[in-house]
């Protein structure tokens, strides 16, 4: 795994780096286009081996990855990167393919737009990812022990039992939250607008789909019960342990 310490570096850049990886030279130079202006320094390449190649350099703050790549699909991109790097990734979807954005999510991207997007969008998209990762490296972290988990916020290690967590910022974040208020139900939508960046809007599955792959990593407690458990309609509690089991 990439040192998480080189994607602070990167994600503290004065001109954050942005690698775009789409085979759509025009799309990629109007993205360069558009986000120059507002602050971004934008590379691409445009085929899944040198996207690989590049995002685990250590030289970027985030990476723009299409779905649709000649050669290897960006799904395989994804893996490949989320192997080795935490590297925040946004992924590019072909509209209307909600299959697509959750198969996504579920390998470890850590948000996505459908094609055609509006740039003021994804621009958004960005800041809200990068303004998280520098908010999280350069304040003093808070050490946060609950039962057999333990969370270092200023070094962004969490640990479950007797092994290391190898999660995804916005899956560390959403963990940090659970664990500062645990036994307390957070709202579907303080999730979104905290850890997203947004608002919540019907249909948007997003923040389900990285706390489903938090569930999937942590696993349950000794005795079977769920860690994190769904209030239906409402959102999400971190069970304290030794709470009752879900009827």
């Amino acid at each position: 795994m990439i040192e998480q310490a080189k994607i602070e570096k990167a994600a503290e850049r004065a001109i954050p780096l942005i690698l775009v990886v789409d085979d759509d030279v025009e799309l990629c130079e109007l993205v360069a286009e558009y986000l120059t202006p507002e602050g971004f320094e934008v590379e691409a390449v445009y085929d899944g081996i040198r996207g690989i190649e590049s995002a685990l350099s250590g030289e970027y703050s985030l990476a723009i990855l299409d779905v649709m790549l000649p050669g290897m699909q960006g799904f395989e991109v994804l893996r490949q990167i989320r192997a080795k790097s935490r590297l925040p990734v946004i992924m590019l979807t072909a509209r209307g393919e909600d299959v697509d954005r959750i198969v996504g999510l579920e390998i470890g991207a850590d948000d996505y737009l459908p094609k055609p997007f509006n740039p003021r969008e994804l621009a958004a998209r960005i800041q809200a990812i990068l303004r998280r990762s520098t908010r999280n490296s350069t304040t003093a972290g808070e050490r946060i022990i609950l039962g057999d988990v333990e969370l270092e916020e200023n070094a962004r290690i969490a640990r479950c039992g007797n092994r290391e967590l190898e999660l995804t910022s916005l899956e560390f974040d959403i963990l940090a939250i659970f664990l500062k208020r645990p036994g307390q139900v957070v709202t579907r939508e303080e999730l979104v607008k905290t850890v997203l960046g947004r608002e919540l809007v019907p249909l948007d599955r997003s923040i389900d789909v990285h706390i489903s792959n938090l569930r999937k990593k942590m696993g349950p407690y000794a005795d079977g019960a769920n860690r994190i458990r769904n209030i239906r309609r409402v959102g999400y509690i971190y069970a304290i342990p030794g709470m009752p089991k879900e009827e």
